[in-house]
């Protein structure tokens, strides 16, 4: 059995991990912690995890922490890099689920964080943790950046195009939509339903923190500079990332529908429609499953694709198990096989 622990465990994401990892056949959670509800059954706070856990919130503690096989960082940003050296000296696998590892630039990422990374030695060694790219490092790491949840769809979405050299990388635009659990569990009037249901809008349109995340990422695929227009919207749902994703293909004779379903053919997790498909952000919800469909509108020159994923599964907890079930040899949909929730 892998022991787990998990560090923040009462935001979205959280509870989302514990709600996976209480369930994995190969798991066994040892701790789980919070500062602010320290001593607390977690069953209190979620109940919908009542029988199916006995653990209570503790402080974070690395002795404690560093004897885990593998420990969860569901955090604000900038919290896991302040513990994550120690753990790893322990012997400790670490998969982070914020953003302290996943940009290998440092003054980039301290330029969108507003904030001085505490161990850039450390992102040199972290992996990104999309299995579909990095599978085989994935495999060896000892720490592991989980990707974001609009990169995740963004990046599927668009990888199939870039990789073979059909994309026109200097004007993509990534046309996003997230529902409101993606600002997290904390108070905001913004998250308020008041102030969300019936309305949807555009928010961070002149740069977006995920930006050069999946600007990192499309640039690794193309293997050069790529021009990339990101605009994130706040939609009137609970869960669901819906990425519409436009690129100019150089070459119409190429059939992309065809393309897709090569590309993902054996991934577990992505699933390419029939063609003429509109995918649908209630189709994954609950699941860890990216599904995605491809256009090209009139026959033309400009690629239309759909690609939806539940931005606490795919997009965060569920992505994360997947990295851990790779990183310790493990059937990579084990724990994971729950089917999307309908209506």
């Amino acid at each position: 059995m892998i022991t787990v622990g998990i560090v923040g465990g009462t935001g979205y994401t959280g509870v989302e991990l514990l709600r996976l990892l209480v369930a994995h056949p190969g798991v066994e959670l040892r701790v789980i912690t919070s500062r602010s509800e320290a001593g607390m059954p977690v069953s209190d706070l979620f109940p919908n995890l009542r029988g199916h856990t006995e653990l209570a919130f503790s402080v974070p503690d690395i002795d404690t922490l560093g004897g885990c096989d593998v420990v969860f960082f569901a955090t604000p940003n900038g919290i896991a890099m302040q513990m994550v050296p120690e753990l790893l000296e322990k012997g400790c696998r670490v998969i982070d689920l914020a953003a302290d590892f996943r940009i290998q630039d440092i003054p980039e990422w301290e330029k969108w964080y507003g904030m001085t990374h505490a161990c850039p030695a450390s992102v040199v060694d972290a992996v990104y943790g999309l299995p579909e790219v990095n599978r085989a490092e994935i495999e060896k790491a000892h720490l592991v950046a989980n990707p974001g949840c609009y990169p995740t769809a963004a990046q599927l979405g668009y990888l199939p195009l870039i990789e073979n050299g059909l994309a026109d990388v200097s004007s993509l635009i990534a046309d996003c939509k997230s529902g409101v659990s993606g600002a997290g569990r904390g108070a905001s009037v913004g998250a308020l339903l008041a102030e969300c249901s019936e309305s949807m809008k555009a928010y961070a349109v002149p740069g977006h923190r995920h930006l050069p995340e999946i600007r990192q990422g499309l640039e690794r695929a193309a293997s050069q500079p790529v021009g990339l227009t990101f605009v994130p919207h706040l939609a009137p749902m609970i869960r669901g990332i819906h990425a519409t994703l436009y690129a100019r293909v150089v070459d119409r004779s190429v059939d992309i529908q065809s393309l897709y379903e090569q590309r993902y053919a054996n991934e577990p997790f992505v699933d390419v429609l029939p063609a003429g498909s509109h995918a649908e952000t209630r189709s994954v919800k609950g699941s860890n499953i990216c599904r995605i469909a491809v256009h090209r509108p009139q026959d033309g020159d400009i690629v239309v694709v759909l690609s939806v994923i539940d931005n606490l599964v795919k997009g965060a907890a569920g992505q994360a198990v997947q990295n851990m079930n790779i990183m310790f040899g493990l059937e990579e949909s084990q724990g994971l096989e729950s089917i999307a929730l309908l209506p």
